[in-house]
């Protein structure tokens, strides 16, 4: 009987090996105050008092892609997909309250290729550098038989930490609070089952120029999500930020009443922004109605703040400083006797998103 190798199994340790050596340098560049050691051990290691913190509580986030990844494999196109990973992880954890401190990887593919998985990885590092947490470690699987060819499955942990008695969200919102919208870069990382489906019955080519403009449109739909922690953490630590919520799959009907109190309501303007050009030609192009939409996606708002109304002009200038666009989209108030919805939309025009 022939000897066998691992490699005759579909499985390549150097291939591993090299992908190990390429992304050291990509994690080392992560670094910051409170991590300990590199990658190779059997754990990562973190210093919660030399990142600075008296009485902290810890945070955890996993999440990943979603469907997203198929187009991204489908168009070659793999280094945004990464900072979506990380992106979905810590903006969860910073509408707690929390700093992100560190990142892990789990990637798992069918065939190694290097130059995919270094790509991917090098945008886990970018996102990881943009929310200021340490990439410290990962898993890397290649799983012949589980995984066609180059196809390839992203999974993110992260771990933050905020001061105990900081907390979000506060116990004091209520009626009379203003609800921020920080604008989102595009359809982010949620409803590519419902984008796919509708490029696909609406043969629309990925190569194709985008209809809505960002280069292709397998480029156009994979603008990377807009990672918000060093924003909304500046605005937190300002004493501005009441609560904040993600908006992800669900969108605003779906996330912003898990930050609101038992009897309170969000009350929407949905004429106080311009969703991005993308939703209504998503929305066109697959007979999808407003309400849907809105079920879906972001339309436009990644990320909802709630502060006091005295202190609106405060955060929107710390928050226009630090990059975001910020459009006042609604209202906190007493939710009315057998109201069922803790968000209700004004001014939701026919063909909305349309403009």
């Amino acid at each position: 009987m022939t000897s066998l190798t691992y490699r005759d199994a579909g499985v390549d340790i150097e291939a591993g090996d090299a992908l190990v050596d390429h992304i050291k340098p990509l994690a080392r560049a992560t670094d910051r105050p409170g991590t300990m050691g590199g990658l190779g051990g059997f754990g990562a290691l973190f210093d919660l008092k030399a990142a600075g913190f008296t009485d902290p509580v810890l945070v955890s986030s996993t999440d990943g892609v979603g469907t997203k990844l198929r187009l991204a494999i489908d168009s070659g196109h793999h280094d945004a997909v990464g900072i979506d990973l990380v992106a979905m992880c810590v903006n969860d954890l910073v509408v707690q309250g929390a700093e992100p401190l560190f990142f892990l990887d789990y990637f798992a593919t069918g065939r190694l290729e290097l130059e995919q998985a270094r790509a991917v990885i090098a945008g886990i590092a970018e996102g990881c550098r943009q929310a200021g947490c340490a990439l410290v470690g990962g898993e890397t699987a290649e799983m012949p038989g589980m995984y066609h060819g180059g196809d390839y499955d992203l999974a993110g942990f992260s771990v933050g930490a905020a001061e105990r008695d900081a907390l979000l969200p506060k116990p004091d919102v209520g009626a009379g609070d203003v609800v921020l919208g920080l604008l989102s870069s595009g359809v982010h990382s949620n409803g590519f089952s419902l984008v796919r489906r509708i490029v696909a019955g609406g043969n629309a080519g990925l190569g194709d120029p985008a209809p809505f403009g960002g280069g292709t449109l397998a480029q156009a739909l994979l603008e990377p999500t807009r990672i918000y922690v060093k924003p909304v953490l500046a605005l937190h630590r300002a004493g501005l930020l009441k609560a904040a919520a993600h908006i992800t799959g669900g969108g605003l009907p779906g996330n912003l009443p898990r930050v609101l109190p038992q009897g309170m309501a969000a009350v929407i303007d949905a004429a106080a922004w311009t969703p991005p050009p993308v939703f209504a030609w998503l929305a066109k192009l697959g007979g999808v109605a407003a309400e849907e939409m809105l079920r879906v996606f972001n339309c436009g708002i990644g990320m909802a703040l709630v502060v006091a109304e005295s202190d609106v002009p405060a955060a929107t200038e710390l928050l226009t400083g630090a990059g975001e666009t910020v459009v006042r989209i609604g209202r906190i108030e007493a939710a009315a006797e057998g109201e069922t919805a803790a968000v209700r939309f004004d001014n939701l025009a026919p063909g909305w998103p349309a403009a």
